[in-house]
């Protein structure tokens, strides 16, 4: 029989035998392939709730040489040469890494803006990788992109934005704080000196320019300078009044100090949240400086932005309508999994500053026809439709929910601050303005003790708590003093799990401080 088949026709058989061994490693209309990947998920969620079930602690403990040495007992090289059982690998990925993750919706996980995911979002992460949409052009995303901008005009309502308002999602606040900052170079290097740093580069008067921020603003302002080509000089640190915001009065000596020196100030960031405590910047007296030296306005809401949605916060962010651009992320008080932001400007022209066009991705001619291409605001290409799941969130658990949820984290905030303040062998640092406290372990006739060891003793707390497993806490510095500092974002958290962890942070802090360790 096998003399009457052609030699093409044992290649195309051959071609066609090739091709379905592949098949299953994909998901699609075949019934293999769906019975793989349901497979494939059902058992990576009895790996994950398995493990969330036995945890009760926040970490397990584990160090990083400990872990690489199970990784290594437990998988041996990162690459087999042949394929694994799909059920065996994800238990053992449940035995290792998983059993060894920090377990961020634990009440006692309270170090960083890392906030617990919500379920809805978490189901929209699986048709998001499942449908795998890229956000750079319509051919590549189709209805993604409508859904993206109809989210992002929501926003632009929110905020208090009019209609010239736009926006694109991003990877978060670095991204976000990035895009403000090159715009705002971008746009004063065009209105000052008729320069297109786009076609040209920098001109020769670009060390003359600087951004004025807060003392307490995020690292990534500094990030942006050098990327942008500025240098980290550029950028001119304000002082901060007593509630660690942005000093008015510093900041106008300041903008004198750097006129007088014919250097010019062209942007202008304001935070809306600050990282260690949370705190928000005066907006509108800001929004009035900027203007007056035509300066651009950037606020960087990346934590604070969520207090729109809460009816007894949001006025925290008047002023903020008044930023020609606006960052806000979604893995923090949105409670989506990261990653998940946006950029946010009150003029969609200022877009055009980094639009370029290719033939192969989003022709000019498609602009003509109407079709939107989401590319040209972004610095990205390759986009996730994070969009998803955010909207799945709104619309699971609405916005009155939401701003619930906000309103306890801060009145627990508020009534932890208390029990700090209350107690004399803690010291409170600051009075919480959203849902941050920084604070520190007072050892006993401290202040006979010298600075080094109360530092050494706080800086120690912090890392017993980890490896015990209790609480997962953040550490900071304030002039010159080592802290602790609990992140409220939990809901779940409550006034009885802070008290928990204070009485464990003051067992350990006892012991240290009478030198007997644990």
């Amino acid at each position: 029989m096998a003399e009457n088949i052609s030699a093409l026709q044992w290649e195309k058989r051959n071609q066609t035998l090739e091709k379905h061994r592949f098949d299953r490693l994909f998901l699609h209309s075949d019934e293999q392939s769906i019975a793989y990947y349901q497979n494939a998920m059902k058992r990576a969620q009895e790996a994950l709730l398995e493990q969330f079930s036995q945890n009760n602690k926040p970490y397990s403990g584990l160090s990083p040489e400990a872990f690489s040495k199970l990784f290594n007992y437990t998988f041996g090289e990162v690459l087999p040469e042949e394929a694994g059982e799909m059920g065996t690998l994800i238990e053992r990925i449940g035995e290792t890494v998983l059993k060894h993750s920090i377990v961020v919706s634990d009440p006692a996980c309270l170090a960083h803006l890392h906030c617990p995911p919500l379920s809805a979002a978490l189901a929209a992460e699986v048709m998001i990788s499942g449908s795998n949409q890229s956000m750079d052009s319509w051919d590549q995303s189709a209805a993604a992109t409508v859904l993206e901008q109809k989210i992002i005009d929501w926003l632009c309502e929110v905020l208090g934005y009019g209609q010239q308002a736009d926006g694109v999602f991003t990877s978060g606040g670095t991204q976000s704080n990035f895009m403000g900052l090159l715009l705002a170079r971008d746009r004063y290097l065009q209105r000052m000196f008729n320069w297109s740093a786009q076609r040209m580069g920098l001109p020769p008067q670009a060390n003359k320019l600087k951004i004025l921020c807060s003392k307490q603003a995020h690292f990534t302002v500094r990030q942006s300078a050098f990327l942008l080509g500025l240098g980290d000089q550029a950028v001119i640190p304000v002082d901060t009044d007593d509630k660690y915001r942005m000093c008015i009065k510093d900041l106008d000596r300041r903008i004198k100090e750097l006129q007088a020196q014919d250097l010019r100030p062209f942007a202008l960031v304001a935070t809306a949240g600050t990282t260690d405590f949370g705190s928000i910047d005066p907006l509108e007296e800001l929004a009035v400086r900027a203007r007056e030296h035509q300066m651009w306005f950037h606020v960087d809401a990346a934590y604070g932005g969520a207090l729109m949605l809460s009816e007894r916060h949001q006025a925290k962010l008047n002023g903020i309508h008044f930023a020609d651009s606006v960052t806000v992320d979604f893995h923090k008080l949105f409670y989506q999994p990261i990653s998940c932001g946006a950029f946010l400007v009150k003029d969609r022209n200022d877009f055009d500053l980094i639009k370029l066009n290719a033939d192969y991705l989003n022709p000019e001619d498609d602009e003509e026809r109407g079709i939107p291409n989401l590319v040209t605001k972004s610095v990205q290409t390759t986009r996730r439709f994070d969009a998803l799941k955010l909207f799945i969130s709104l619309q699971a658990v609405g916005r009155k929910t939401f701003g619930e949820m906000i309103d306890y984290t801060i009145d627990l905030a508020s009534e932890t601050a208390q029990m700090i303040q209350d107690d004399p062998a803690l010291e409170l640092v600051n009075e919480p303005e959203i849902n941050a406290i920084v604070f520190r372990y007072l050892p006993q006739d401290s202040k006979d003790r010298l600075t080094e060891q109360s530092n050494w003793i706080n800086g120690l707390i912090r890392s017993k708590l980890l490896q015990e497993g209790h609480a997962v806490l953040a550490r900071t510095r304030v002039n010159g003093l080592v802290c602790l500092k609990f992140t409220l974002l939990n809901p779940r958290t409550s006034l009885d799990d802070i008290r928990k962890i204070l009485n464990q942070v003051k067992r350990i802090g006892g012991h240290l401080a009478k030198g007997t360790g644990e």
